[in-house]
């Protein structure tokens, strides 16, 4: 089993990734291909929208079937998706890509948290849930420095072949290793179960309002931001890119234990999203205070909006072990789905901003993902806090 989550974790650190390229690979493509920041906001929209549709069916196979076949076989649907990405030719071509590439990766975190659930203490979930999002955070940071790097020295279509071969290879491997727990006794329920689970409710939205606005910030509007605003190249993006992924991983390390060293999943919480709060109001207030001022209000977001885990350690322990694979992919659902209509609707402000100042272009982008905090953590402050 230790082998097994060691690929997993893999996969997941691909799935990572994917998630955040497009910022890097944003100005080869521009020049290339001719598409435009908003087709690229669409195209990591895409990625997000069809993670989140596989989640209820992900739910069920992992209930049904079990992680193994589930997480290989539509990771290797993610690689034959790489594989369009580098035959594109347009923004169209891009965006079935990426909406491929996000099937592939859609059930590979779900299915460690699968089986993390359901062979070992509730206790230590959110720990674990943390560690593997901790190095599966190494994927974001690939997906700055190495790959501007990658770009710089082979081009992007060669660069993305190559990882092609990695994720075709890596869902082989996972097919081969990952082993599934023994199975419940009776698989009953349905979805309609979870939904009437009414703690999770204020959570769910908390989730979408805790991980969309950073994953759209690293994901795609760093890169434009950064150069637009600040006219930087590709290596400087790559350079504050890695900043906030580090600031990732180091969140994501710190969260993990917090809620057993404060005795409180909620505060914790609550605590972590009011610093974003700030900091997207502060890049809101001054999108063009530039320099380390702005580098480190978007590596605190990073540090401190890595509360996914615990938001799903929370969730987790509302659900009963029949209804874990439906219940912590439609908590899943709530943030990958958020993130994947916020990359639409930021593309949207954006684009109705044309025409004016680079800087006066993001002030709007900000203060949508400020309110899209707020709004989350309103809801939330009705939560009903539980830990194990």
């Amino acid at each position: 089993m230790k082998v097994g989550i060691a690929c997993l974790t893999l996969a997941y650190t691909l799935s990572q990734f994917y998630r955040a390229f497009l910022a890097v690979l944003s100005p080869a493509l521009i020049a290339d291909l001719g598409i435009t920041a908003d087709d690229l906001a669409t195209a990591s929209g895409a990625w997000f929208l069809a993670f989140a549709a596989m989640q209820i069916p992900i739910g069920m196979a992992l209930d049904r079937i079990g992680p193994r076949w589930t997480a290989a076989v539509l990771h290797g649907v993610g690689g034959v998706g790489v594989g369009v990405f580098a035959l594109a030719t347009g923004p169209l071509q891009i965006q079935v890509a990426m909406a491929l590439i996000g099937v592939g990766c859609a059930p590979v975190l779900m299915a460690s948290y699968f089986i993390f659930a359901r062979i070992y203490p509730a206790a230590i979930f959110a720990t674990l849930a943390a560690f593997i999002i901790a190095v599966g955070n190494l994927g974001n940071i690939a997906a700055s420095v190495p790959l501007s790097w990658a770009v710089d020295a082979y081009g992007w279509r060669v660069t993305v072949w190559g990882m092609c071969v990695v994720t075709l290879c890596v869902a082989t491997v996972v097919g081969l290793t990952v082993r599934d727990p023994v199975r419940v006794a009776a698989v009953s329920g349905s979805l309609a179960d979870v939904l009437r689970i009414r703690a999770l409710w204020p959570i769910m939205i908390m989730m979408a309002a805790c991980y969309a606005p950073g994953a759209s910030l690293r994901g795609l509007w760093v890169g434009p931001y950064y150069a637009d605003v600040f006219g930087a190249d590709q290596a400087r993006i790559g350079v504050v890119t890695l900043i906030m992924g580090l600031a990732m991983i180091a969140g994501n390390v710190a969260y993990g234990p917090a809620d057993r060293w404060f005795g409180t999943r909620k505060g914790v919480i609550v605590g972590g999203n009011v610093v974003v709060l700030a900091c997207f109001a502060a890049l809101w207030a001054v999108p063009m205070s530039g320099g380390w001022a702005t580098v480190a209000m978007i590596a605190t977001i990073g540090f401190f909006g890595a509360t996914f885990p615990v938001v799903m350690a929370h969730g987790r322990a509302f659900l009963p072990a029949h209804l874990v694979g439906r219940g912590v992919t439609l908590i899943n659902l709530f943030g990958i789905g958020a993130a994947g209509l916020v990359q639409f609707v930021t593309g949207r402000i954006h684009r109705a901003g044309e025409g004016l100042e680079p800087a006066a272009q993001y002030v709007p982008v900000f203060a949508f993902l400020a309110v899209v905090v707020l709004a989350g953590l309103v809801v939330y402050a009705f939560a009903q806090d539980r830990t194990d």
